[in-house]
């Protein structure tokens, strides 16, 4: 073997051993204790105030560098939806929205290592001027109907004027079939005065080009698109603690095809009770007071 050769060998040998090594030092695990569970100190509608037991370096390892602590709600294996992040062991997080669950966790951050997330904590923020209350009617989710009850609650402190209010029930349309005919069977305050909008939003990239002879279908099949059904009121006023009474929808595709209800955010299993759906979302004159469908 060449002696320019043999160097070379020796070379890469060297650089495989410490890619070897890297990978080794990544796969130790945590370099930092975990953070404790975050504990709630201030509740309010739109904003929560956290503190934590704070982390410390395992075995001394990395003494003197900064930790950071990233506020995450854990949406799936490995999966976080990220709030916040301080080198403080206390955090004032904002525009959360009013009256809505979240599951937050604390997990710690530096440059010479991590550690793993926290238990969560469960916490609802405090009611802002509305929330929605839910009653599935529907105890197949799979059939060719979407049907449920809508109550709107005034939780706030003065008047609310019903005109500002936008209620917005989130779903999935399968299959890129855009298709849904909203139906309003009865309300306690009349179908009239209310109104429904189905809104979707078709994935990015655009329709096949027109050369294409024959064009095929877009979205493709297969391809969910969110949306979702937005009702509004042409007007009235609740006084605080004052509710519309129920209003009984109904929903269905032009071709009366089958509907799967399962994957929608918006929705809940049937229980026959009525439950505030954090997950149906509420704004008042733009501002968010109630459900976020990213918890």
């Amino acid at each position: 073997m060449s002696p320019r050769r043999a160097i070379a060998v020796v070379a890469v040998a060297a650089l495989a051993s410490l890619l070897t090594v890297n990978v080794a030092h990544a796969d130790d695990g945590p370099a930092i204790s975990t953070p404790g569970s975050p504990t709630v100190v201030v509740n309010e509608p739109h904003q929560l105030t956290l503190t934590w037991t704070p982390s410390t370096w395992i075995d001394g390892q990395g003494t003197g560098q900064p930790i950071n602590y990233e506020v995450q709600v854990p949406l799936g294996p490995n999966t976080y939806r990220w709030l916040g992040t301080t080198e403080d062991t206390t955090i004032t997080l904002t525009d959360l929205a009013p009256g809505t669950t979240y599951r937050i966790a604390v997990a710690a951050r530096a440059l010479g290592g991590y550690s793993d997330s926290s238990a969560t904590t469960t916490v609802r923020t405090a009611s802002g001027r509305a929330t929605v209350s839910y009653l599935n009617l529907d105890w197949s989710p799979t059939n060719n109907q979407i049907q449920h009850l809508l109550r709107v609650t005034n939780t706030g402190t003065g008047p609310l004027d019903l005109s500002t209010v936008q209620v917005r029930y989130h779903l999935r349309l399968e299959g890129g079939n855009t298709s849904l005919v909203p139906n309003c069977d009865w309300a306690a305050l009349g179908c009239d005065r209310i109104r429904q909008t189905v809104q979707f939003f078709v994935p990015p990239g655009g329709p096949p080009s027109a050369m294409s002879t024959p064009a095929p279908p877009y979205p493709p099949p297969g391809t969910a698109v969110p949306g979702w059904v937005e009702l509004t009121f042409t007007g009235g006023t609740l006084a605080p603690g004052q509710s519309t009474g129920p209003i009984q929808l109904r929903h269905h595709r032009h071709s009366w095809s089958t509907i799967d209800e399962r994957d929608d955010p918006s929705w809940l299993a049937a229980t026959g009770q009525w439950t505030e759906n954090g997950r149906i979302t509420l704004d008042v004159d733009g501002v968010r007071e109630f459900g976020d469908t990213n918890t």
